[in-house]
């Protein structure tokens, strides 16, 4: 496998350089410390892997697609520190296979360059958790609806947000915002499109991470019934 380590740091290229070089099955074959160094060395050298922090500085997210329209059996492997679950959904949709945070394991490193050359997807076990408490369904997610532009919930999609966190019907929530059904079904589907979730649980979940509603409900709602 050739692989390219894509990051802005030298000391976390050098530790990757390090902890790959000691398999005979890969072969660093370049390193980019931005965006154009990257683009640069995929022109340069046949590369099968691309291992990336896509938020350190001199790199964004949109280099992955752009990457992948002219390079499509490329397949890259995100590797940062702690992102959202939302920051991991338009990771996976801009093209990122698989995905491990810096302070994994080096077996799950290794394991996740070896999978992702096999044609799997790997996720580290913390990413797995953050998926997981986000109720993401990976296989459900809408590759199509990759955007660059950072996720922006409007004020009546976050009051829509905690009337669903409350337990309101979408009738409900038509009858108390003076809106069709319609209307609020339209803004449920995008909120859950915006927020990487396939249910209401999802929707639940992160009204009570940003605080839009409060866990105490939920905890003595059992109490109040």
């Amino acid at each position: 496998m050739h692989l390219v380590i894509a990051d802005s740091n030298d000391i976390v290229r050098l530790g990757l350089r390090t902890i790959l070089s000691s398999k005979s099955a890969f072969k660093i074959v370049g390193e980019a410390r931005d965006n154009d160094e990257l683009i640069e060395q995929i022109a340069s050298f046949e590369v099968s892997i691309v291992l990336i922090d896509y938020v350190s500085p001199g790199f964004d997210i949109s280099v992955i697609p752009k990457v992948l329209s002219n390079k499509k059996k490329i397949k890259f492997i995100a590797i940062t520190p702690d992102q959202s679950a939302q920051t991991l959904v338009n990771a996976l949709r801009s093209g990122v296979m698989s995905y491990v945070k810096k302070d994994c394991d080096l077996t799950e490193i290794i394991n996740a360059v070896e999978e992702t050359g096999r044609g799997n997807k790997f996720f580290c076990g913390q990413i797995l958790e953050t998926i997981r408490k986000a109720a993401i369904d990976v296989n459900d997610i809408d590759f199509e609806a990759f955007s660059c532009e950072p996720v922006i919930l409007s004020d009546r999609e976050n009051e829509i947000i905690t009337l669903i966190a409350e337990g309101l019907t979408n009738i409900q929530i038509a009858e108390q915002l003076f809106l069709s059904n319609h209307t609020i079904n339209t803004h449920r589907k995008n909120i859950m499109s915006k927020l990487g979730v396939k249910n209401t649980a999802g929707i639940v979940m992160y009204a009570v991470k940003t605080n839009l509603v409060s866990p105490n409900k939920f905890l003595f709602a059992s109490d109040v019934n």
